[in-house]
């Protein structure tokens, strides 16, 4: 069955946790699959792939970067395990792409990867169908805004595209410095603002 065919959550899920596409093309990467979530969630997350600790606990932004992550979210009076019970969760490619060859961090998804697992996140959209979708950093930003523009330039602002609005944030991870800066910590909380505007507004 082709992904546009899939009509429910749970069969896109399944399909996607058997998914050998980016094995079979030599890549190194560790599934399965860490999504989370249910359909008619108002907000979706799209963050740049699981770590080792979301496959470990099989959900995403488990670790430091999900404390930050929520902690940001909520200062827009969003709870976590209300977010996580009603909400989705999900990332441009699905399984742990393993560390970078440095050692210092985790590897940042090739083009081939993320195209592999686009289909699979245009339908989970269309299934979804949230009215809010926050991309948290670079990798997962750079679907809905230009690559050339800074981060500076995108957090606090927002825009819309088929009817959803698209607020971006910053990757969260420990491993960031770019939320350490005052000056970007005041664009994350312009950011924030925008979400809560719209969570209160319904």
């Amino acid at each position: 069955m082709k992904i546009e065919q899939i009509s429910t959550l749970a069969e896109l899920h399944q399909t996607m946790r058997q998914c050998t596409l980016c094995l079979d093309a030599g890549y190194e990467v560790y599934p399965p699959a860490v999504v989370s979530g249910v359909m008619g969630a108002k907000i979706m997350t799209i963050g740049q792939a699981p770590g080792i600790t979301e496959v470990e606990a099989k959900r995403p932004f488990n670790a430091g970067s999900g404390k930050r992550l929520f902690n940001w979210l909520a200062e827009a009076g969003i709870e976590e395990d209300w977010f996580r019970a009603t909400q989705y969760m999900t990332a441009v490619t699905k399984c742990y792409p393993g560390r970078q060859p440095s050692g210092s961090g985790d590897r940042v998804p090739t083009r081939a990867e993320q195209e592999f697992c686009r289909p699979y996140l245009a339908r989970e959209i269309e299934l979804v169908d949230p009215q809010i979708i926050i991309p948290i950093g670079r990798l997962a930003i750079s679907l809905y805004f230009p690559r050339k523009l800074k981060l500076t330039e995108i957090i606090g602002t927002q825009k819309q595209i088929e009817g959803r609005w698209i607020i971006p944030l910053p990757h969260s991870s420990g491993a960031s410095r770019w939320h350490q800066t005052e000056s970007n910590r005041e664009l994350i909380r312009q950011a924030i603002a925008l979400i809560k505007g719209h969570v209160t507004s319904n």
